[in-house]
């Protein structure tokens, strides 16, 4: 038996993940141009399901997407930043 961090979202904004437990139900291989895909159909105690390719179900975990979101804040501050000045101008 195998599972996967339930990859649906929960909230409305797109931010928090179900993370329960998803059952890998079917395992299956899609085609491709780069050769076939290891794919598969899951399904987590919430009753959130999906199929498609493995690489597509599975979810960054936190620590791996800390670094992502550290970069985007830090965009985020440097177009702030930017702004202020304008805004003083006015």
């Amino acid at each position: 038996m195998m599972f996967l961090d339930c990859p649906a979202y929960v909230d409305r904004h797109g931010q928090q993940r179900c993370g329960l437990p998803a059952e890998v139900e079917y395992r299956y291989e899609l085609g491709s141009s780069d050769g076939p895909l290891a794919s598969a159909k899951i399904r987590c105690p919430r009753g959130h399901w999906f199929n498609g390719p493995l690489e597509s179900l599975t979810c960054l975990s936190p620590s791996a997407a800390a670094p992502a979101e550290r970069a985007g804040q830090a965009g985020r501050e440097r177009r702030r930043a930017a702004e202020e000045p304008a805004r003083e101008r006015r």
